[in-house]
């Protein structure tokens, strides 16, 4: 039934009506007939943050966790071009986000106003679909049409912006209808064709990775694989598509992987890349397979028609969701699995290579993530931004269940206490432990406060090593000796926290670690471990010096 509102309070009732629960932002006149609206709700949370490029990698955290469009408000100008960052990785990382941005008065268009901002020319190469909202009347057509975007086919940001004068009038309008998912499911044809490729390999590997998994999904492509006996390799950042305790798991093909995995999927006849678009990591710089044809049977399933095709020619393409191919793929079971018996000796390479050897230093990163491994839930969330240190995380951790690992495929630093913010806001019970080197900790650390603002849980665990450690190994592989740009004069990290309201320690010696997390866990409240990393202990492979020593060798 139609009825008389603002375009503030149409626009909340459409998330209403969507299932929205909880959307992250920073405050702008330019929205204030949202906010005025937002106050009339008790089952909508709106989390106020710091910084918007925190509010947006929070919403996309959520889409990442949840399967549906996290929702993040900016305000104009500086604050779309803040939020940028994190709708960048929902574009690369497949993830539901709907960003809101409150836009100036429509009168006051092309004179170059106050913070003006064309939406369209910004965040057009970034976003499935950005669009200003010039009617109220038009809101819920719109709003539907950005679920609906955002979680077709490959799921991805939408932008849509909201001129404030829009937002104050008032319209007679019928509510949308609430969104729901579309599937699109493989032709048999297709999956007897890939029953035939299976049932004539000697040595197939399956890659999984991409975006739009669900519960079920990944439980059916567990069943397929373990029907099968198919040894799983995931993407980068993808690890917790499948327990990674499970036999069949030979590890992650992305930053720095075990050299065995790389060897065995070259060596491959059949190759199954089951969501994935195969990214520079994880084919680690295009170089796993031959572009554009790759030497192994190669059958890619992707839910974005267009990425089938866009780099490598696969024998057999498969455009389905990922729900809706993993169903399939469970009913597939062939016979004879000669590589069956080739299984345990790659996953013992597996278990080996990830615990690496002791590096420089009092502080052993991998001591303290084999600490974490072994003791934190399985349910238990990790997340983390970008930088050296998140090796040691994803090399040692063990994701155990789906949606345990939350990380950016975009190597955006930043993204791992937004990321846990949200993270423990859907899941307030479950551990939540974020990783941040310093340089990454800085760029988002202000989101310390609201999560002491809104009373969540999650523990920090920064890795102080004094510089931009990825940018200093790269330095020292291509110019040895001559360190420019990269050193870094930190906080006292722990100090920090405790000024924000959080408990903080400060861990020096690996023995220390484990009670300063013990008592984060047992403390309820929001924490931060700062441990001090020797700066040589720049990698799990190689020391600083190692580098430079091997960089000097080579007369660079």
């Amino acid at each position: 039934m139609a009825n008389t509102r603002t375009g503030g309070q149409i626009l909340v009732d459409q998330l209403r009506l969507h299932g929205v629960e909880l959307c992250f932002g920073v405050p702008g006149e330019s929205y204030l007939a949202v906010l005025d609206a937002f106050y009339d709700q008790e089952d909508l949370r709106y989390v106020i943050c710091r910084q918007e490029g925190g509010v947006a990698m929070a919403a996309e955290a959520y889409g990442k966790l949840t399967g549906r469009p996290g929702i993040a408000f900016v305000t104009r100008g500086p604050g779309a071009t803040n939020a940028a960052s994190g709708v960048h990785v929902a574009q690369q990382d497949s993830t539901p986000l709907i960003l809101f941005v409150g836009q100036i008065a429509s009168a006051t268009r092309e004179r170059d106003a106050f913070q003006e901002v064309d939406y369209r020319q910004m965040f057009g190469g970034m976003a499935k679909w950005v669009a200003e909202i010039e009617e109220a009347a038009r809101i819920p057509e719109f709003v539907h049409r950005a679920f609906m975007t955002a979680t077709s086919g490959r799921p991805g940001p939408v932008v849509l912006a909201l001129p404030e004068d829009m937002l104050l009038r008032r319209s007679e309008v019928v509510d949308a209808r609430p969104w729901r998912r579309v599937e699109s499911h493989p032709d048999p044809a297709d999956l007897a064709r890939l029953e035939a490729y299976l049932s004539r390999a000697r040595r197939p590997f399956v890659i999984l990775g991409g975006g739009g998994w669900t519960p079920e999904a990944v439980q059916a492509i567990r069943h397929f694989v373990e029907a099968n006996d198919l040894p799983v390799a995931c993407g980068f950042r993808r690890q917790d598509l499948l327990d990674n305790e499970h036999p069949l798991y030979m590890g992650d093909i992305a930053i720095g992987p075990n050299p065995d995995l790389v060897r065995r999927i070259k060596e491959a006849d059949l190759v199954v890349a089951i969501g994935t678009r195969l990214s520079e990591m994880t084919t680690q710089g295009y170089a796993l397979f031959d572009i554009p044809r790759p030497a192994q049977h190669f059958v890619h399933i992707h839910n974005d028609v267009a990425e089938l095709g866009r780099v490598y020619e696969a024998d057999l393409p498969i455009h389905a969701t990922m729900p809706a191919i993993a169903a399939g793929l469970a009913r597939l079971t062939v016979a004879n699995r000669p590589w069956a018996s080739l299984n345990a000796a790659q996953r013992a390479s597996y278990l080996a290579w990830r615990d690496p050897r002791p590096g420089p230093g009092h502080v052993q990163m991998a001591e303290i993530v084999r600490y974490l491994r072994t003791t934190l839930p399985a349910d238990a969330i990790v997340t983390n931004g970008a930088g050296n240190y998140c090796v040691w995380v994803n090399r040692g951790y063990s994701y155990r269940q789906f949606r345990s690992q939350l990380a950016p495929t975009s190597g955006s630093m930043g993204y791992g206490l937004p990321a846990a913010l949200a993270a423990k806001l859907v899941h307030p019970d479950r551990a939540v432990v974020c990783f941040a080197g310093d340089g990454c900790f800085m760029m988002t650390g202000q989101e310390l406060a609201t999560a002491v603002q809104h009373e969540v849980a999650l523990i920090v665990i920064v890795v102080n090593n004094g510089m931009y450690g990825t940018i200093r190994m790269h330095q020292e592989r291509e110019f040895p000796t001559r360190v420019s740009g990269t050193d870094l004069c930190n906080p006292d990290f722990a100090a920090l926290a405790r000024a924000y309201g959080a408990n903080g320690w400060t861990v020096t010696q690996t023995d220390d670690f484990a009670p300063a997390f013990e008592a984060a866990l047992a403390s309820g409240q929001p924490c931060l471990i700062e441990l001090k990393l020797d700066p040589d202990a720049l990698t799990p492979r190689a020391s600083l010096s190692e580098i430079r020593a091997e960089a000097l060798k080579a007369g660079r």
